[in-house]
Parts: C-alpha cells; sequence; structure tokens
C-alpha cells in the first residue's frame, strides 16, 4: 500500500506569537494609527459591554448603553477627551470585584492592550461610526501598489496593497497541473481527463487558462458544483424529518436550482423567484418552484405535534433562513427579545415575519402514500411517464366499470328472479319490512307509486346488501374498485408534488411575548427592519416587495454577503470570515475595499454570478502556489490577507465524485430523482419503530449506483453515512467546518464506493496497457491530474510489488477484494495482478494530495 500522507491540513509549522497577534487582534493598531471605532473599538464593546448595556431594555443593566454615544456620554460613562473623568475607564481599571467591569462572575475579561485601546479612543474625542456593514458600500479608492507587473484584475490591486503593507510578496503562480485541477474542483467537480490535461500543459496560447475557465463555466457540472453550496443554506432534503420523515418531491427545486446556475439567471431574479416567484405577475410553472426554497424547511408530522405551534416553528425557520442566506443576520435572536448587539427588534422581526405568515398550510405534512407526505400549497407536475399510466389506468377502470355493469345487472336479475319465483318472496332476510310488505302485496293491487318504489328500494338493496357477496363469486363487479385504489395509490405515491409558496391565506401578525405562539402582543404589519434602507416606492407589502428591497442598489448587505460567499468557496474562508454573521460581532474586513469593490462589481454586471466567478477565477490572486512561506507562516498564518492560495480538503460529495470518475463509472445525467447508492445495509433501521412504513434502505442498482452524489437521497434524520462534514440539512448553514478524524480515513479505504471505484479505476489501467509503469502512471494521473516523478513512481512500485506478493499467496484475498461492488469484474485479467493494483489505485486515492484541493 502507498504511504499515505496525513491528511491533516495544515502542513506548515505554527505561526509566532508576534503574527498571532497581529491576526487574531485586529484591534492592535501601530501607533501612527487613529483608532478605527468599527476595527478596533465595537469588537471590544460588542463581546465585553452590549450583553448588558446594548439595546436590548429587558437586560440592560443600570439604564446604560454604551452602543450608542449620546447615551454613554449622557450617563458619564464617556468623558471625549477626558479619561480620569470617564466612568467607563474607572471601571475596567478598577481592582474592586464589586465595581470591576466586566465582572468577574461575567467570564469576560479585558487584555490590557484592549484596555489601551478603549483609553486611546476616548482621549482621541471617542468618535463613534456606523457599523461598516450596514453602511451601502462605497467604491473604494483604486489602490496603489509596488509592483503592478503581477496584476492581472483589479483583485490583484486590492489584494496586493495589503501584502505591501506588512511587507510579504504574493506567492508565484502555482503549476497549471494544479491550476487545472484546482479550478475543476471549484467549477464543475469532476477531474480533468489526462488528454485534457495534456491540452492544457501543451496550449501556448497566452489565454490558455481563460479558455479553460471558459470553457469549465460553459460545463452542464458547474450547476451541479455550484448549487452545492446553495443547497445548504436553503437546508434542502428529500424528507421531512422527525419520526414519520415522509419523503418529498423537493428534488424539482434541486433540478431548478442547477438550470437556473447554468444558465446564468441574475441574482436579483434569483432571489427575486425564490424569494416570491408565485406572486409575479402571470407566474411561470418555473417560477413558482424556485418559490419551494421556502418549503424546504422540516415538516413535523408525529402524532403529539401541535399543528399551530409547528406551524410557527416553519415560520421561524423561514425566517433564520432568509436572514442568514441573504442579509447574514442573526435575525433569530429577535424572536424573543430584542437583539443584544445588532439594532434589531422583536417589532422588525415579526414586521418582516409578516409577509411570510399568508401561506395556505396548516403546519402538519398530509399522507400521500406510505412513503410520501407534503403539505399543501403543492403543484402537481406529472411526467409523461406518469400521464401515460394514468391515462392507461383510467381506461382499465372504465372498460372494467362497463363489464361490471353487465355482469351487476345480470347478477340482480337472476336475484330478484329468484326473489318472486312464486310471486311470493322467496327469501326475505334482510329485506326491510316495508319491501316485505309490498312484496306481499298482489302485483295488481299495487299503485303506480308503489311500483316504482319497489323497484328502486330492491335494487339500492341489492347494490348495498346482496352484491358486495358475491364479489369473490364474480371478480368482475370488484375489478373497478380495485383499479381506483390502484389509481389512487399511483397519484399519492408516484405524482410529483413540490411544496411552493402562496399568499392566498393572509393572517394578522403579532410580537410574541417570549416568541410563544398562544401569547401575541401588539399587531404588526410588514416592514423591513428599521435601520436599514426604507422599501422601494411602490413596492408591494408583500414577499415580492421584500425581494425588490434585497436588490436596490443601495442596500447595504445583499450584495456583499454574496460575493463574500463567492470568495468563501474559492478560498475556503470568506472576505468575513463570519459568513453567516455580518453583525457588529462579525469579523471585521481586513480586506473591506475589496469587499465593497466586488459588491459594486456584482451589481454593474448585472448580478451575473459567473461573470464574478470568472472575475475570482482569473486573478492572479486565485492563481497563486497554496505552498507556504516561513514568512507567511509568521505573519499571515490563516492566510487572511490572500498572499496564496488556500489549500483545503475537497468536500465529501466531491471527493465520491472524483473517485467515480476516475474509475470511469460516472453517470452524468443530469437532474432527476434522488438515488440510493452503497450504504449500510441498516442505515434507517433506527427509524422502523413503527409498521405505518418500511424504512428499508432501497438501494440503487444500475447506472444510478454511480450518479453525482448531488442526486443521492437525503434523509434528514439519517444522511448519507459517507458524507462526512456535510451539513445536517435541517437548518441553514453558509459556512461548514472541515475537520481531520479518523472517521473520514476509514470511509474513503474501506467505504464500497471507494473500494469499487479503486477496483474500477485498476482495471481501467490493466486494459490499457501491458507495462507497469504506464498502468501505475495512468491510475495517477487520472486522480492526481499530474504524472508521478521518480520519487513517486518508485513508491507506486514498490506498493505494486508488495501487494502482487501478497494477493499471489491469497487468491481468496484478491477475491474478497475484487468481490467489492457489485459491477461486474473483467475475468480475463489476473486475479493477483488486478487485486494487487487495486489496492495501489485505493491507496493513490487516498493521498493527500488526491484529497486535496491545492
Amino acid at each position: 500500500m502507498l504511504p499515505r500522507p496525513s491528511i491533516c491540513l495544515p502542513r506548515w509549522p505554527r505561526c509566532c506569537l508576534a503574527g498571532l497577534i497581529w491576526l487574531l487582534a485586529p484591534t492592535l493598531v501601530m501607533a501612527e494609527d487613529a483608532v478605527n471605532f468599527n476595527r478596533d473599538i465595537r469588537p471590544i464593546l460588542a463581546e465585553n459591554c452590549f450583553y448588558c448595556h446594548g439595546q436590548d431594555a429587558n437586560k440592560r443593566q443600570a439604564d446604560l448603553r454604551l452602543d450608542q454615544r449620546e447615551s454613554a456620554v449622557d450617563a458619564g460613562a464617556i468623558v471625549p477627551g477626558d479619561l480620569a473623568a470617564s466612568s467607563l475607564i474607572e471601571r475596567i481599571t478598577s481592582g474592586d470585584a464589586d465595581t470591576k467591569m466586566p465582572p468577574p462572575d461575567s467570564n469576560r475579561h479585558l487584555s490590557p492592550s484592549a484596555r489601551k485601546l478603549l483609553e486611546r479612543w476616548i482621549a482621541e474625542g471617542a468618535v463613534y461610526r456606523s457599523h461598516w456593514a450596514f453602511v451601502t458600500p462605497q467604491l473604494p479608492v483604486d489602490p496603489q501598489v509596488q509592483d503592478s507587473q503581477w496584476i492581472r484584475n483589479p483583485i490583484d490591486r486590492f489584494v496586493l496593497k495589503k501584502l505591501d503593507e506588512v511587507g510579504l510578496p504574493p506567492a508565484p503562480e502555482a503549476p497549471r497541473t494544479t491550476l487545472i485541477k484546482r479550478l475543476a474542483i471549484d467549477l464543475t467537480g469532476l477531474p480533468p481527463s489526462p488528454a485534457e490535461v495534456d491540452r492544457f500543459l501543451s496550449d501556448p496560447d497566452p489565454h490558455a487558462y481563460e479558455k479553460l475557465v471558459d470553457r469549465l463555466l460553459g460545463s452542464v457540472h458547474y450547476g451541479e458544483r455550484l448549487a452545492l453550496p446553495w443547497l445548504d443554506a436553503a437546508r434542502y432534503a428529500d424528507s421531512n424529518g422527525f419520526q414519520q420523515d415522509g419523503d418529498t418531491w423537493q428534488w424539482i427545486w434541486r433540478d431548478w436550482v442547477v438550470r437556473a446556475l447554468n444558465d446564468d439567471l441574475p441574482f436579483d431574479q434569483f432571489t427575486t423567484w425564490q424569494l416570491a416567484g408565485d406572486l409575479l405577475p402571470s407566474a411561470t410553472t418555473d417560477q413558482k418552484i424556485a418559490s419551494g426554497f421556502n418549503r424546504n424547511h422540516l415538516l413535523n408530522g408525529e402524532g403529539g405535534a401541535i399543528a399551530e405551534e409547528q406551524r410557527f416553528v416553519n415560520l421561524f425557520d423561514r425566517i433564520d433562513t432568509t436572514a442568514t442566506t441573504w442579509l447574514a443576520l442573526t435575525l433569530a435572536c429577535a424572536q424573543c427579545h430584542d437583539h443584544k448587539y445588532d439594532p434589531l427588534t422583536r417589532r422588525d422581526y415579526y414586521s418582516l415575519l409578516d409577509a411570510f405568515n399568508r401561506v395556505p398550510e396548516s403546519g402538519r405534512p398530509q399522507r400521500q402514500s406510505a412513503r410520501i407526505r407534503v403539505a399543501a400549497p403543492f403543484i402537481e407536475l406529472p411526467t409523461e411517464e406518469n400521464l401515460a399510466r394514468l391515462t392507461q389506468l383510467e381506461a382499465e377502470i372504465k372498460a372494467a366499470q362497463s363489464v361490471a355493469t353487465v355482469t351487476g345487472d345480470a347478477a340482480y336479475e337472476g336475484w330478484r328472479s329468484g326473489l318472486m319465483a312464486d310471486d311470493k318472496p322467496a327469501d326475505a332476510v334482510g329485506l326491510p319490512e316495508a319491501l316485505v310488505a309490498l312484496l306481499n302485496k298482489p302485483a295488481g293491487d299495487r299503485t303506480e307509486e308503489e311500483k316504482q318504489m319497489l323497484v328502486a328500494d330492491l335494487r339500492r338493496h341489492f347494490d348495498e346488501k346482496v352484491r358486495p357477496t358475491l364479489a369473490a363469486k364474480l371478480p368482475a363487479l370488484k375489478r373497478p374498485d380495485t383499479l381506483k385504489q390502484q389509481l389512487t395509490a399511483y397519484r399519492g405515491d408516484q405524482i410529483p408534488r413540490v411544496m411552493v409558496m402562496s399568499d392566498s391565506q393572509p393572517r394578522e401578525t403579532h410580537i410574541l411575548d417570549r416568541g410563544e405562539y398562544l401569547k401575541p402582543t401588539d399587531k404588526v404589519t410588514f416592514a423591513t427592519p428599521e435601520f436599514l434602507p426604507e422599501l422601494p416606492a411602490g413596492a408591494p407589502t408583500n414577499r415580492l416587495g421584500f425581494a425588490q428591497w434585497l436588490m436596490m442598489p443601495e442596500h447595504p448587505l445583499t450584495a456583499r454577503v454574496q460575493v463574500n460567499r463567492m470568495w468563501q468557496h474559492f478560498f475556503g474562508t470568506g472576505i468575513v470570515k463570519t459568513a453567516e454573521d455580518f453583525g457588529v460581532q462579525s469579523e471585521y474586513p481586513v480586506h473591506g475595499d475589496l469587499l465593497d469593490w466586488l459588491a459594486l462589481e456584482f451589481q454593474h454586471r448585472g448580478w451575473s454570478m459567473k461573470a464574478i466567478h470568472r472575475l475570482i477565477v482569473t486573478s492572479a490572486t486565485y492563481r497563486q502556489s497554496s505552498r507556504i512561506t516561513p514568512a507567511q507562516a509568521e505573519l499571515d498564518p490563516e492566510n487572511r490577507l490572500f498572499g496564496r492560495a488556500s489549500r483545503f480538503r475537497m468536500p465529501a460529495m466531491l471527493l465520491r465524485d472524483w473517485a467515480l470518475a476516475a474509475a470511469g463509472s460516472l453517470q452524468t445525467k443530469i437532474g432527476g430523482n434522488p438515488v440510493y447508492p452503497y450504504q449500510p445495509g441498516d442505515v434507517w433501521e433506527a427509524l422502523a419503530i413503527t409498521k405505518e412504513r418500511d424504512f428499508t434502505y432501497p438501494a440503487s442498482s444500475g447506472e444510478d449506483l454511480y450518479r453525482r452524489s448531488l442526486y443521492t437521497f437525503w434523509r434528514r434524520t439519517v444522511g448519507p453515512a459517507n458524507m462526512f462534514d456535510a451539513s445536517n440539512r435541517q437548518t441553514c448553514r453558509v459556512r461548514l467546518a472541515t475537520t481531520s478524524t479518523p472517521l473520514h480515513a476509514l470511509t474513503t479505504l474501506n467505504d464500497p464506493t471507494w473500494v469499487e471505484a479503486a477496483r474500477g479505476l485498476a482495471q481501467r489501467c490493466l486494459q490499457s496497457s501491458h507495462l507497469r509503469d504506464e498502468q501505475l502512471t495512468a491510475a495517477f494521473r487520472r486522480v492526481v491530474c499530474r504524472s508521478p516523478g521518480a520519487d513517486d513512481l518508485t513508491h507506486l512500485r514498490r506498493a505494486y510489488e508488495k501487494q502482487v506478493a501478497i494477493y499471489s499467496q491469497d487468491a481468496d484475498a484478491a477475491q474478497a477484494l475484487l468481490g467489492v461492488g457489485v459491477a461486474p469484474r473483467d475475468t480475463a485479467l489476473p486475479l493477483a495482478e488486478h487485486a494487487a493494483l487495486t489496492a495501489v489505485c485505493l491507496g493513490i486515492l487516498n493521498l493527500d494530495e488526491a484529497l486535496t484541493r491545492e
């Protein structure tokens, strides 16, 4: 087996103390710099003071606000220019536990450098500034740099300016083999073939890199790759969660996202359709499907769940998801009380919630079948296959009804004739007394009305009482009902119904005391947060107006939030690390000017996501090597200045796709029903606590086993076992954490997906050449996207020789290894050689370089 380098991402030395202080404590400023409130002071106050002395009146202590200059000055806490008179300074420097701030029991502590900063700030006049993220971005001054030759586009000028300030040079450009692999991971998530790598390496065109970028941006797989972070934000899954965990049809919305990204739907429309597509004039089916963004939440159908309570749970989730995705604000904190840090009130929260409180929903899903549970409103989208089956069943029902009618009439006539064989009721058992009396009356004595009543009552009695007893003897009578049951079951289980939004049930909205749905207080109507710009003139006071408000040019958050997450996609970390929170507790952006420039450029380019992606990946900043120098390790260990490319492990979904593609088994069909690839056999067993639903894992077969990970069925209660570090898809998540544990290596070394992929890759290489070095080189190139060096090839040969010696002596072990997975093996290949190369290929798939985006 090949030696496997550690998958722990940091492979550089620890930074020195000075570097850590510079990076992790942005409040540290040079002596000649004026104190910057947003950069230096607000983080100190937000962390240590605002909880008790912020805008939340219910928690405010001593009636003191430090988040507003006027209040702090009026209270004497701050006397601009006078440290001795400022009680804030007295309190933070006190040695008395009864007066010291923050209080010793608060678990908060001011460092000496923070105290000195506060002193400098007050001495310089205690100037407050609005939080940077709440101010409309302005076009920054063009940065002046020392060496403009490195610059490829305006992004580089901003990056180089910060590097110049600390004396760090940018990293050299990465080799072309690294660049093509990096671009493939970021833009399509699929490895380039050796032929594609060779074409790029040999292309003399000065614009070869840009041509490669454009080809990848134009790939149908671009939308699949870029959809992944959006699905995490939208908490997309294929089931409802909770005990029943009924399946849904929200994959129709997932497919819309992929199409929209491939079509480069401008982000303003991408936003409007998802937040209010159903409210657009003459809304199309796609626009209605897009509104399913806010129907991707959990649905609780458990017996003890209170419907109205669950409806509010869904409402709260929509507000949290929408605010996090578009505003990067922790608006959920204002559900029960005014936000303790940001200028968000409960009134803001419930006024915004009013726009989402008009959906005709009960709070619980309805049962369409034992498998499917969706909640109205939804739209039915039968496929051609569905329509053909419905037509077939309806035709069969019509034909069966005709046969049943004839059979029923004949049976009735026979029964009636037998009943009156001797002009007397032969068997009056079960007949109503009035009917028996009428039958006993001579026919000549019956009135015309009695005759008509007799005919009608006899037929009714036959149909209700006699006919059901004949079904066993006359199957034709039961056939229509059987077919109708099949039709109902088919409609419930097989007709796609994607949940969408609607405003057809307006309700009154109230501020809820402590967020409890049974404790409404003041009535509110739709409004946006008061501290942000007002709704545009003429905008409707509903979700459509809210979407239009988000896309206003003067909105301070929307564009910033989105380009920050785009940067996060390509660099592992956003310009603002706290991608989910742009509030006052967010990270102050070192590259704030770059963030503002990108936000404005996003708007100026018509909200084109592909245009910004292209801008980022064609920058010299993106094209840098990820190798770290001692100087970078000391001054910028976390790469917050972006003086080198970021290096991080690929997401698990991409690792699986990469392995399948290298093996040649990946099926590249776009869109469609979720599939069920390899999972442990009893992966859903814990859900099988009742007989209402069969939770046996329905493993796919054939091509569906090898679809992209994007299409894997995602059960909320039990996510795919081999998707480590993935979002649980139960709540909105816009920043993923990468961990390194033995479980990850155990997955990529032992999961049937990887073992079978290694076998397929080995088979592919054995069939392509009879020369061992060529086989090893081909395997290495398909995974790592470069040719192995001399040392690499030596290690590969040694690993192969060791494995072939083992498997030559143990045919059963070779057979066991090659028997993993259901794909057929080429039995013409020598058993030991195939097993040995499979082991080597598995090692290659687990190399640090194979698992890592460099």
